[in-house]
């Protein structure tokens, strides 16, 4: 009996050849279960540094550790076999030089078997993204609302209700594409805006609260799952797990507070 060959994961070329064609469908993943199921509906899983709020419930992304990414970058690698993972590079393990910056994502890819690194910044990280391309490290970029940042920029803020700022906007978008960025996350952007963008770069622009205007979308899985406390007011919610989480668990603790203990008396008996 003949096996099926193994799949071929979606390659860095493959993504950005989807520029004005069919949508990019990405979310993120932190763990191999879940990303085992993502795999098999998405072009692009993205280990993204949110994971230290989701998983490890901090208040920000500030504080989550290079080592951190690799664990979680590392576990949904494993768990996949066809979408191309993106691990993001955490506050701190970047900003420095673009030599500091080679040496993290180096140790990224080489730890996580992952296909791409993220960075958050436009202009300022032009030369940054344009050194690790150079040295084979593939870039996805990060502008608009960058987490890492809400600290200077006031909060969570959507970018680009006033049009003065959208001249800043529109160069960081064309920065990272010249530098060779393969694609670039949009971050809570009004929708004129992040239309001006997706028209003028050559890369493709994915969305994250900047509307169908880009040229695919992502959301953070636990949002769209139901699994978060708060859920952004742009996440489209697709399941209830945390409503179904509770339930199950609260029948399993009325059964053991009864001494039901479910299995147990088939497998002792």
């Amino acid at each position: 009996m003949s096996k099926q060959p193994p799949a071929r994961r979606i390659t860095v070329p493959q993504v950005a050849a989807r520029k004005g064609g069919e949508p990019i469908v990405s979310l993120t993943s932190y763990h191999a279960h879940t990303a085992r199921i993502v795999d098999r509906f998405a072009d692009v899983i993205l280990v993204g540094d949110s994971l230290g709020m989701v998983m490890h419930g901090m208040d920000s992304t500030i504080g989550v550790p290079l080592e951190l990414m690799i664990i979680h970058g590392r576990a949904v690698v494993r768990g996949t076999s066809r979408a191309l993972v993106v691990v993001d590079m955490p506050f701190g393990s970047y900003e420095e030089s673009p030599a500091v910056a080679f040496r993290n994502a180096a140790r990224v890819m080489k730890e996580t078997g992952c296909g791409a690194v993220k960075l958050e910044g436009g202009e300022r990280m032009a030369e940054t993204i344009r050194f690790l391309v150079e040295r084979g490290i593939p870039v996805m970029a990060h502008i608009g609302l960058t987490p890492q940042s809400s600290h200077v920029m006031g909060g969570f803020r959507t970018q680009g209700r006033d049009e003065e700022s959208w001249p800043a906007h529109e160069a960081d978008a064309r920065a990272v594409a010249e530098a060779g960025a393969f694609a670039v996350v949009l971050e809570g952007m009004v929708e004129p805006l992040a239309a001006r963008i997706t028209g003028q770069v050559k890369i493709p622009t994915i969305g994250i609260g900047a509307s169908a205007a880009c040229d695919g979308q992502i959301l953070v899985l636990e949002d769209m799952l139901g699994l978060s406390p708060r859920v952004p007011k742009f996440v489209r919610v697709y399941g209830a797990l945390g409503e179904a989480i509770e339930k199950a668990v609260a029948d399993y603790a009325a059964d053991v507070k009864a001494r039901r203990f479910p299995g147990e008396d088939e497998v002792y008996r």
